[in-house]
């Protein structure tokens, strides 16, 4: 009977895999097809693997400026999220009354607020900001970090701040006995205790602000600071839409993605678990 329900709970998943697979499928076997192949059957094999539309994709949408522009907005909206989260988390958790509780679950309040709900009027402040403190906080990557870092930090905070109440306190002290000072201790005893939920912050950020087409959309205007989302605008046109090149150029898109998440996903479940739970 264990055996059975365990091939059937086998059977589920691997359906559920190609489910969930199944869109990735479909974009990659289109890229290598021509327009007339694409449109007579988009679930057939192309009859040919030609690496042609990629390398057009990459001209039109200029491929390694937009993945220079993605790289630097993500990594250091990431490094940043990480640090000013990580130390935000443990001032709250450390610090235990009221006014780190109201912080704390002002935190988790402006999670549950929809972007879109909020766009306008960032937009109307970073106009404003531009225009009287004359900081340039649009079409700049700078302003574009300034904005994922405070749309990403709640989540962090609300996830080391589950994961550093498991974090012993004894160990703390003992290194303030020993002449640690309070930014040492954070830096030398806790902050290599959070290498698993960092990592899943990571992960989470890197896949949202990587894919994050809405706000760059708003920020950004220049052609030369778009960032990958952005450039694979081109291919969607207003008359025409050039669906095999498009598909090229997805792909191209999420490969730095799955390359990250594969060498980190060991992490992710540790962190998520440790996190919510504790």
């Amino acid at each position: 009977m264990k055996k059975s329900g365990k091939w059937l709970l086998d059977i589920l998943l691997f359906l559920a895999a190609l489910v969930f697979l199944s869109p990735v499928f479909i974009m990659l076997i289109n890229s290598f097809k021509t327009r007339a192949e694409l449109y007579e059957n988009a679930l057939a094999l192309p009859t040919s693997f030609s690496f042609e539309y990629y390398k057009s994709a990459m001209e039109k949408m200029n491929f390694f400026t937009a993945l220079g522009n993605s790289l630097y907005v993500t990594i250091i909206s990431v490094i940043i999220v990480i640090i000013l989260a990580s130390m935000t988390a443990w001032m709250l958790v450390r610090t235990d009354n009221k006014l780190s509780k109201v912080i704390f679950f002002t935190f988790v309040a402006t999670m549950l607020i929809p972007f879109q709900t909020l766009m306008m009027p960032l937009m109307q402040v970073m106009d404003w900001i531009r225009t009287n403190l004359h900081i340039p906080m649009l079409n700049t990557h700078e302003g574009l970090i300034y904005m994922n870092v405070g749309f990403t930090s709640s989540m962090a905070v609300f996830l080391y701040h589950g994961f550093i109440k498991s974090v012993p306190i004894a160990l703390e002290e003992a290194a303030t006995l020993d002449g640690c000072s309070k930014l040492g201790v954070f830096w030398r005893i806790v902050f290599p205790l959070l290498k698993n939920i960092s990592v899943t912050i990571a992960i989470l950020n890197v896949i949202a602000l990587w894919n994050d087409y809405l706000l760059p959309s708003l920020t950004l205007s220049d052609k030369g600071l778009r960032t990958i989302p952005l450039s694979t605008f081109y291919f969607f046109g207003e008359f025409t839409i050039v669906w095999n090149q498009a598909m090229a150029g997805l792909t191209l898109t999420i490969i730095p993605v799955v390359i990250f998440y594969i060498f980190a996903q060991k992490y992710i479940i540790k962190g998520i678990a440790a996190g919510a739970v504790k």
